[in-house]
């Protein structure tokens, strides 16, 4: 396998500076856009609701992301993807399929795990022959990752790390992961900042997002790099079709286009009125099946021939049920 990037700055004691310049940023917390100032060292809670601790909501073996994640399972590789849930968020969507943890900051402080245990978590997902890591909604707790990942790789840790983001992040922390993250899953939600602050209540997500992905791009280029059909290094960026394009997909993609057309794109078809969206009229629906080909039409009028997609009928296959923490995403 690979050699995840950050064993080599682990060797050199790059890796403690790293975390150690990222815990400095709590003191007077901007480690995402939203720049609160508030001292998380000291367990003040800042907008995203969340403290010093890190919050592990769920951890499992999930076989539902990308196949050049999870594997496949008519072949050999197909032994999933080692998530964590960190719980809270710096977003709060109205349709977030996962806001029973992302939006419940009240119940999830009982699932706060001290830096130690993180280690722990990503070793035992290690031991479980799982294909990487996946680190979902990390932003608001990357000083407290990387310290985890101190702790692990010291203890053995040999798999890549996914960071699995809402792109609500910025680019000062990211460029401390630099060297650190092999596989950047980040979302680009919207192409206009008024939907942002709409259904995601941010100000300036799109620009911030595409600041983001723009680093990452910096970083990591559009090559995707795979052993035995897992991938161990490389940027795919995910796409949510909305209903009634709310997501700006004829945008979304054309900056993608822009910047490189050989990068791979999760085109996710998977939207299903959840949470609030049930009570906002134009959100209330599932997408219709022309808008599903509208935005498939799209990548290939930006000549987007890379990455996957969903079927159609995909918004039944991909919903969690957390009142199961050890497998909210049945097989």
């Amino acid at each position: 396998m690979t050699e995840p990037s950050y064993l080599s700055l682990h060797r050199s004691g790059e890796l403690i500076k790293r975390a150690e310049m990222l815990n400095e940023l709590l003191y007077s917390c901007n480690i995402c856009p939203k720049d609160c100032n508030v001292n998380r060292v000291e367990n003040n809670i800042a907008a995203c609701y969340s403290g010093y601790l890190p919050i592990v909501s769920s951890y499992c073996v999930h076989h539902g992301e990308e196949p050049v994640l999870s594997g496949c399972s008519e072949e050999e590789n197909d032994h999933g993807i080692g998530n964590i849930f960190f719980g809270n968020c710096n977003l709060r969507c109205v349709y977030c399929q996962n806001y029973e943890i992302s939006q419940n900051h009240k119940s999830e402080i009982k699932n706060e795990v001290s830096i130690e245990r993180l280690a722990e978590i990503m070793l035992e997902h290690q031991s479980k022959n799982v294909n990487a890591i996946g680190l979902v909604s990390p932003t608001h707790f990357v000083p407290q990752i990387v310290s985890a990942l101190v702790i692990a790789a010291e203890n053995g840790l040999r798999l890549p790390l996914v960071y699995n983001t809402n792109s609500y992040d910025s680019v000062e922390v990211l460029i401390l992961l630099d060297g650190i993250i092999d596989i950047y899953l980040p979302d680009l939600k919207y192409s206009d900042n008024e939907y942002g602050y709409k259904f995601s209540k941010v100000k300036d997500y799109a620009t911030h997002a595409k600041n983001a992905i723009l680093e990452m791009y910096r970083q990591i280029g559009s090559k995707l790099v795979l052993e035995n059909g897992i991938l161990q290094r490389g940027l795919v960026i995910r796409h949510l079709i909305l209903p009634n394009d709310f997501a700006g997909s004829r945008e979304t993609l054309k900056f993608i286009s822009e910047l490189d057309k050989n990068i791979s794109i999760s085109l996710m078809s998977q939207f299903y009125p959840v949470h609030k969206a049930l009570e906002i009229e134009l959100l209330s629906r599932n997408i219709r099946e022309r808008e599903y080909e509208k935005v498939f039409d799209l990548m290939e009028e930006f000549g987007l021939e890379n990455g996957f997609m969903q079927e159609f009928e995909s918004e039944s296959y991909y919903r969690p049920d957390f009142n199961d923490r050890t497998e909210p995403f049945k097989r």
